[in-house]
């Protein structure tokens, strides 16, 4: 029987935690690895387990996974998070990398230079509620579905609640024109795998603070 998967970054949101997310979903226990050092990056490097020298990285299946897209990619597949046929996985994948793009926007925001922050956090919110939202929204809208592909969960649903969640800490008043997001955000929320992750003291990792920030500047030298 294959050990639990086992996931090696820095001990933060990042790349990784949509990773964790979709495990969580599945219902599948792993482990984490935590990167504390530039010496441990190094390492992983020399042992050669890292083909692009780069983090995210999983162990799983007697795999070194890395790339965050080729990672959900064989989780989804795995445990059947990745629609029914080509043409549903052609959605999934269409409707994830707008996600990402508005994830990675809000993402770089804690590195952003302070002189142009304010013009940042403008851009993130016009793109948010005029772009990426009625999009979501207008999908649900077009076929009253409990779910954004298939009528049954997969990974973009995931991925689009730990986007809104991200989105009602940056700001709450983001979601209030799109009741059918609202109403996907609970449903999501209440699945017994999903609630589980939510509770305090799972593997789901804060917002990063001023600390975790330049723990990660040093590890990755940005």
């Amino acid at each position: 029987m294959a050990g639990k998967p086992v996931l090696h970054y820095f001990n933060g949101r990042g790349r990784m935690e949509c990773i964790r997310w979709l495990l969580a979903a599945a219902g599948v226990e792993f482990e984490e690895k935590f990167i504390e050092s530039p010496e441990d990056l190094e390492k992983l490097r020399k042992d050669g387990k890292l083909i692009f020298d780069q983090v995210p990285m999983v162990e799983i299946d007697g795999m070194m996974l890395v790339q965050t897209r080729a990672i959900l990619n064989y989780i989804a597949t795995k445990y059947d998070l990745y629609g029914k046929d080509v043409k549903e996985r052609a959605l999934i994948d269409m409707y994830s990398e707008g996600i990402v793009d508005l994830s990675e926007m809000i993402l770089h925001l804690v590195v952003c230079p302070p002189d142009q922050k304010e013009a940042k956090i403008s851009m993130i919110k016009d793109r948010t509620k005029n772009r990426y939202l009625p999009a979501f929204e207008k999908v649900l809208k077009s076929h009253g579905q409990d779910y954004l592909v298939g009528n049954r969960l997969t990974r973009v649903d995931i991925h689009l609640l730990e986007l809104l969640l991200y989105i009602e800490e940056f700001d709450s008043s983001l979601l209030t024109p799109f009741p059918l997001l609202k109403a996907l955000k609970s449903r999501l929320s209440s699945l017994p795998n999903v609630k589980k992750f939510l509770q305090p003291g799972s593997q789901r990792k804060p917002p990063l603070d001023a600390k975790q920030i330049e723990e990660a500047r040093k590890i990755f030298k940005f």
